[in-house]
């Protein structure tokens, strides 16, 4: 059978392939002292909040499980218009929303709508793996930009100027970011659209870990700066509601039609259950308790990375959002015998029962030396992991001696 191309192009997803092996190895020790403890992916231990549960139920009773239109229910659209406006104070048209099945359906069609084949497209070094597997599935290139600690792994606008071509069609970033928890200052983001505008580009923006902001100078969204700024925006981190595969996209006005063609064709429209849940999750009680868990991601994240960077596993950068931390393993790892993260996660999988993904991932500016942390496990499981890996460490010296 001949594969395409396009096929061919998109890399393994070895966050994916990790947690296969961990998932192996957790259940021969599910019945030990020491289950596995999983800090490789991305997913909250909070799930949907009671009320969102409860719209969901009625939704199923009440026979509401039909087609909508593509661009998504028109009350769940007003409902996302007023967060921007009561969180961001930033106006946003519900006619500008098109809610999708989830932010990776809003990634598709962003990218489907505006990259040209051979066009180039500026990511930071790292980033997220997927974002630049939708680039590469609309007949695109990621370029990748390496950047580093003291740039808070982001792109700036001298970076995006330099690196700019002929080819290239705009930058797609994220803040905060996957898989660091890094932002982009609002003033260094204003500079970057500025670059990107001149030349005719188009700056596109993953937003999913907004909601997770824990510093107020980075706590603001792109849509305050432009019209014309693309957002991508997802129900799945801030909200709790992984598996329910539901998104959103901010997109200029003159694109919605567009962008509601391509999701006609391709998608019909998100889930209609997973809508009208979603509706819940702005009523007053739901926001409360979404601050009382982001109030808790912090704590995690507070208590968390000071004991990494205690252990070796140094953080050049406090994340100020989403539930991640990227770790440099060279030290630790040299005392393991073992060079590189990719070496570093088997081990701390086998010898400490701990999942952590590596760096391979998220792209080639010195990835191999890092591992990704997720803290959105319970305190308790960051607590049992890093006294494990406290244990491997002190072990791994023990032999050394």
């Amino acid at each position: 059978m001949r594969i395409s191309t396009r096929a061919q192009r998109i890399e393994p997803f070895y966050v994916m392939e990790v947690a296969k092996a961990a998932g192996a190895l957790a259940r021969e020790v599910a019945h030990t002292d020491r289950p596995m403890i999983f800090l490789n992916i991305g997913e909250p231990d909070f799930t949907a909040p009671p009320l969102v549960q409860e719209a969901a139920a009625r939704a199923v009773r009440a026979g509401a499980t039909q087609y909508t239109q593509a661009t998504g229910l028109d009350h769940l659209r007003e409902r996302i218009s007023g967060w921007y406006r009561q969180r961001f104070n930033v106006d946003v048209p519900a006619r500008r929303i098109v809610v999708t099945a989830g932010a990776s359906a809003a990634l598709q069609l962003a990218c489907l709508a505006l990259i040209e084949s051979g066009d180039e497209i500026l990511m930071p070094d790292p980033s997220y793996p997927c974002n630049r597997h939708f680039v590469s599935a609309a007949d695109g290139k990621a370029v990748l930009v390496p950047t580093t600690a003291e740039e808070r792994f982001q792109l700036t606008a001298d970076k995006v100027e330099a690196a700019w071509s002929d080819k290239t069609r705009g930058v797609l970033l994220a803040s905060p970011s996957n898989p660091t928890g890094t932002s982009i200052a609002p003033d260094e983001l204003r500079r970057i659209h500025e670059v990107v505008s001149k030349r005719g580009g188009i700056t596109l923006i993953d937003e999913i870990y907004l909601g997770l902001s824990y510093d107020d100078a980075f706590a603001q969204t792109a849509l305050a700066i432009d019209d014309n700024v693309i957002s991508i925006n997802s129900f799945s981190k801030y909200f709790n509601m992984t598996g329910w595969r539901l998104g959103w996209l901010v997109v200029p006005e003159a694109l919605v039609p567009v962008v509601e063609r391509l999701a006609q064709n391709l998608f019909i429209c998100a889930s209609t259950v997973s809508q009208y849940a979603a509706l819940a999750c702005f009523e007053e009680e739901s926001i409360a308790e979404y601050e009382r868990r982001r109030a808790e991601f912090k704590a995690r994240r507070d208590w968390f990375i000071p004991q990494l960077d205690a252990l070796g596993l140094r953080v050049p950068v406090m994340p100020d959002g989403a539930f991640y931390a990227w770790a440099d393993c060279t030290s630790f790892a040299e005392k393991l015998g073992i060079s590189g993260s990719w070496d570093f996660a088997f081990e701390t999988m086998k010898r400490a029962h701990v999942a952590v993904t590596p760096g391979r991932d998220f792209g080639t500016a010195e990835t191999a030396k890092f591992v990704r942390f997720s803290t959105a496990s319970s305190m308790a499981h960051l607590q049992e992991a890093i006294e494990r890996l406290r244990a491997m460490a002190a072990m791994a010296g023990t032999r050394a001696q």
